[in-house]
């Protein structure tokens, strides 16, 4: 049986024949001894056809349909041109190799020719593609170069600017941004208390959030300058005056040693930096929120933003995430875990990310890994519904939220839940109102807006016209009198012309008056013409039957 090989190259589609090689004799090893030296190749492999790209843009585009697995017009073309014909009934007896399988299966499907994929072809694969500028006799040296390096750079350019999670991206960088800050802030915050409580030691028992002991380490500075003028804006920031003063008391007989000058501006600008950090880490967390209610709104609203953000990162993108079962999803975040308990034969882990949600926690114990598996369950509907659906709606994600806290109900009190296919036909219910209510609104404004123009338009020009026809009526004609608008000529024209046709009406009836003629007298003109009709038609009948009796009179005398 006959090999032939496709390679895909910068330049073009090329088909070489594989021929000599022995079906029992193809071993890897061998060919791959044999691949570098191009005498003993070039002998196995010869080129059968060759195939150039029209332009950059086409073999841009041929490169994207061969990652994708799928066969072009161009190279359906080129096969059957180049390739034997296959009989109908008859098995071929040759066959195709190639180093995509998924396109190789597509080829098959289609055009009906055997292909293959293995070792075997992608050694032949690797030699072709080591001499390949040798097989094509007019390609010059370092065009292969410059048209590899040109649709690299194209294809690369287009999956990054076509990459259909690139959404999903500011979610991932949001909330590595948001745990990275939070550790920050948190060991900046220890070090200002560490800072500070060498000065004023007794704030650190007063004050316990971290935000409001920098607020208060630099509002005060240096304790010894603290008095009661300083009680209002201390009751500002701590928001309690009892706390204001007894900060002020315990810095009257606070037990810490004086710090010069510059370690206090020292303290207080590092103290100034960690509340940047944490009012910007408060933005941040504003904008993953309203980020993850635009790409992922079911699961925000089932499990909340930071947890669903948690998700999608760590499986990489929505897309991805939605792919998972729910099994996966269940343990996604504990993979040393579960393959530490696969090794150990231990245990393996019942939650992972999910375990931050707050479901988890109000689970009684014996119940949370039972929890789990629903809640990942209810998740991974959610997430597909938020990567395939084209409409954003949290409908979905509060009837889940639903059936998680109805399961709660009946973990505890025994009350039974409703089934989920009445709950997402009430979701669906919800969807299509919203959409119909939207659909209403969207005609009922619009005629609204087109009335109220239509009225400023009509109250404009009644403002218009009163001022035109005072100018008109002012306006003098000869010096004798005002001329009269443009309706009232219309109306007097209109009544002469009524006068006019009444007029011409008399006229005629006069003069059919005078000729003797009138309507009734026609239709009795018409009647009497009828009745001489009917009256000559009998005396006719009448004569025809008199002459019947003459004849059979005569007749009988004759007998």
């Amino acid at each position: 049986m006959a090999l032939y090989i496709l390679y895909e190259s910068a330049s073009g589609y090329s088909l070489f024949l594989a021929h000599g090689l022995d079906e029992i004799g193809q071993n890897t090893e061998a060919v791959r001894g044999s691949v570098a030296d191009l005498n003993r190749f070039g002998k196995v492999v010869k080129l059968a056809a060759f195939s150039p790209f029209e332009s950059a843009l086409d073999a841009l585009n041929q490169c994207n349909a061969v990652s994708e697995g799928q066969m072009t017009d161009e190279l359906r073309n080129f096969l059957e041109l180049t390739l034997p014909k296959i009989k109908e009934g008859k098995k071929p007896k040759f066959s195709l190799g190639l180093a995509e399988p998924k396109l190789g299966s597509h080829i098959c499907e289609v055009t009906k020719i055997p292909c293959q994929s293995n070792e075997f072809v992608l050694e032949l694969l690797r030699g072709v593609r080591l001499h390949f500028d040798r097989f094509i006799e007019n390609l010059k040296p370092g065009d292969l170069e410059k048209a590899q390096l040109g649709l690299g750079h194209s294809y690369s350019r287009a999956k990054v600017k076509f990459n259909v999670n690139r959404v999903d991206n500011m979610v991932i960088q949001a909330i590595f941004l948001l745990d990275t800050l939070d550790k920050d802030i948190n060991s900046f915050s220890m070090r200002v208390r560490e800072w500070y409580s060498w000065h004023f030691p007794e704030l650190v028992k007063i004050v316990n959030d971290n935000y409001l002991y920098a607020k208060v380490a630099k509002y005060v500075e240096d304790k010894s300058q603290l008095s009661e003028d300083h009680l209002p804006g201390l009751t500002d920031i701590a928001g309690d005056e009892d706390k204001a003063k007894e900060i002020i008391e315990a810095a009257k007989a606070s037990m810490g040693q004086d710090l010069s000058p510059i370690d206090l501006i020292n303290v207080k600008q590092f103290a100034e930096r960690v509340m940047d950090l944490a009012e910007y880490r408060k933005k941040l967390y504003d904008y993953l929120v309203a980020k993850m209610n635009d790409i992922a709104p079911n699961l925000a609203a089932l499990i909340g933003e930071v947890v669903g953000a948690r998700l999608i990162s760590h499986a990489g993108s929505l897309t991805n995430l939605a792919k998972c079962p729910s099994s996966t999803l269940q343990i996604l975040g504990a993979e040393k875990a579960l393959f530490r308990a696969l090794k150990t034969r231990g245990n393996t882990p019942k939650y992972g990310l999910i375990f931050h949600s707050s479901f988890i926690g109000r689970a009684s114990t014996r119940n949370k890994g039972r929890m789990a598996r629903y809640l990942a369950n209810k998740c991974s509907i959610a997430s597909r519904i938020d990567c395939f659906l084209e409409k954003n709606t949290t409908a979905f994600g509060e009837k889940l939220r639903e059936q998680v806290e109805e399961r709660l109900d009946f973990y505890d009190k025994g009350v039974a839940p409703r089934k989920n296919l009445d709950v997402m036909k009430s979701a669906i219910e919800t969807v299509e109102t919203k959409d119909t209510e939207m659909d209403v609104d969207e005609p009922a404004a619009e005629l609204s807006a087109k009335k109220s123009k239509k009225k400023k338009y009509k109250a404009g020009a009644k403002d218009d016209i009163e001022p035109m026809a005072q100018d008109k009526q002012a306006v003098v004609t000869n010096g004798d009198a005002p001329e009269e608008p443009k309706s009232e000529k219309k109306k007097k024209k209109k009544e002469k012309r009524k006068l006019a046709q009444e007029e011409n009406n008399e006229l005629s009836e006069n003069i059919n008056g005078a000729n003797g003629f009138n309507a009734d007298d026609g239709t009795a003109k018409k009647k009497k013409k009828k009745k001489s009709r009917d009256e000559n038609t009998e005396d006719i009948s009448a004569a025809s039957e008199g002459k019947k009796k003459k004849k059979k009179s005569r007749s009988e005398d004759s007998d």
